[in-house]
């Protein structure tokens, strides 16, 4: 299992290979369909994002409130697909990665490949032990979107596997392929 210390660096996501296990700590950004809406919107209209996603991992997740003594509630990965739309107008803009659950369309994987990124997923069901790697939490913009603003989380040993690294590289595609005959 490899660690990763935030923010990722080009030589991190040059090592990093699919199926891999890696745990991130540092800070990483959230957001899911209605957010990414909004910066796609702002990018179309060559107007600037509130929040600078150079740089960035974006965890796509969707919170339940917190109970004493944590930063968050439940915090589980939402179906990345849900984000192929804007993901690789954003991934031109400089976002490193992204973090959710399920497979990428085609595009998404070409954008990947070009910007040179990563895609970690989550295991899907875990939210309340993910949550426990989540430290702290900060509103950045879009608060009116409820669960859906994008944040700001401080993690430590957030658990994550590199399901398409920046080759091409696909653990969704993989996987099948071990289990399914030809």
């Amino acid at each position: 299992m490899k660690t990763i210390n935030l923010p990722i660096t080009d030589e991190d996501i040059k090592n990093l290979k699919a199926g891999e296990t890696v745990l991130l700590t540092g800070t990483i950004l959230t957001g899911r369909d209605a957010a990414h809406k909004r910066l796609y919107e702002l990018v179309t209209q060559g107007k600037e994002l509130p929040v600078d996603i150079k740089g960035e991992l974006i965890y796509y997740v969707g919170p339940a409130p917190a109970k004493p003594g944590f930063a968050v509630g439940p915090a589980g990965p939402t179906s990345s697909y849900r984000m192929d739309k804007y993901a690789p107008t954003l991934l031109d803009l400089g976002l490193k990665g992204m973090i959710g659950k399920g497979a990428r369309s085609k595009e998404v994987v070409d954008s990947i490949v070009k910007n040179k990124c990563v895609y970690f997923a989550c295991v899907g069901g875990a939210a309340a032990l993910i949550a426990k790697s989540i430290k702290k939490e900060e509103v950045l913009c879009y608060e009116d979107l409820g669960t859906e603003a994008i944040r700001r989380y401080t993690v430590e040993d957030f658990p994550c596997i590199v399901a398409i690294d920046s080759y091409g590289n696909n653990a969704y595609d993989e996987g099948q392929k071990k289990y399914f005959r030809e």
